[in-house]
């Protein structure tokens, strides 16, 4: 039986538009706005993501305002969302749009594309939700969908399963009002079509279901074990100062508690935490000491009363916390 399109559209924007979630960067259509949200969106679930969007465009409305600011701003404002990375892309695509296109975003995919940190999916996201633009979009919940609308066998991370994906999202897309049946199809995903115990039983395009087993697709290669780490760092204070160092490398440019080289068997940390990172789950161990001169020009003497404003991961925010309210006086 031949896919009916024209009908998989009216029977999945009907639902939309009874059961689509609220969002706030689904009130606005400006692409700042919108590209914002699509890179906080990612690999960060949307509960997540809103209290941090709010924040953001109330410090960083546009993109003058955002390429004008520290990296230590931008890194304070997004600290808790993880991945980092994608706030230091997405700062560095401020400053070239404010640049070179006086702070207006390019509306072509392809030159969109060339900003840091904006792939095909996002460079189609903006185009589509910010422009209403015919395009399709596939990322984890659309890709889900699909690979089960259409059965797919093949992985979904491999390029001929991704490329069926694209060129079945393409063929699905309306020529008008494509970013109701974007945000729809997202939707169907995130509400219904889930990654396990999906809701086959009130989907509103299950006639076009050709999955057997939904829950076994999509195919795709298994995730990687969780890999165990152990870290240690110190706890040193002065007066009103604790000495930080800024981080080279996970979290770069960050201000976390110096890293130990090495540690005494016989001594207890003052302070103990696990966290995930990626695929890690790692064991942070805080040791008290007593005094520590400075070994290295990333680190420094920081007041007690500025750490609310610098940029600080979450882990060793937490420590410094707790391990603060333990100190005398």
């Amino acid at each position: 039986m031949a896919f009916r399109t024209n009908h998989f559209r009216r029977a999945l924007v009907n639902w939309y538009r009874r059961n689509g979630r609220k969002l706030p960067w689904r009130e606005t259509s400006d692409p700042y706005a919108i590209l914002v949200s699509e890179c906080m969106l990612q690999q960060t679930q949307v509960a997540s993501v809103i209290p941090y969007y709010n924040e953001w465009l109330r410090r960083f409305p546009d993109f003058g305002t955002l390429a004008r600011a520290s990296e230590s701003q931008v890194l304070r404002t997004w600290q808790g969302l993880g991945y980092y990375a994608r706030a230091r892309n997405l700062h560095a695509a401020a400053k070239i749009v404010q640049d070179r296109y006086d702070g207006i975003l390019p509306r072509t995919i392809a030159t969109m594309q060339k900003l840091p940190g904006i792939g095909r999916y996002t460079a189609n996201a903006v185009t589509t939700f910010a422009f209403d633009e015919s395009v399709p979009i596939v990322e984890a919940n659309t890709a889900r969908v699909l690979a089960r609308i259409f059965d797919l066998r093949e992985r979904i991370d491999q390029m001929p399963g991704r490329e069926f994906l694209w060129q079945r999202a393409l063929s699905l897309v309306p020529k008008s009002s494509a970013h109701i049946y974007n945000s729809a199809l997202t939707d169907l995903g995130a509400l219904i079509c889930l990654p396990r115990q999906p809701k086959c039983g009130i989907c509103p395009v299950k006639k076009f279901c050709r999955a057997k087993d939904p829950e076994t697709l999509p195919i795709k290669k298994a995730r990687p074990p969780t890999l165990r780490l152990t870290e240690h760092h110190a706890f040193v204070t002065r007066q009103k100062r604790i000495l930080l160092q800024q981080s080279d490398h996970r979290w770069r440019g960050m201000w976390i508690l110096p890293p130990l080289k090495r540690r005494s068997a016989n001594r207890r940390p003052a302070y103990k935490s696990i966290f995930p990172f990626t695929n890690h789950r790692v064991a942070l161990n805080v040791y008290a000491q007593r005094r520590q001169k400075i070994e290295n020009r990333s680190q420094r003497w920081m007041r007690v009363n500025s750490l609310e404003s610098l940029p600080v991961p979450s882990p060793h925010r937490r420590a410094i916390a707790a391990l603060l309210s333990k100190r005398p006086g």
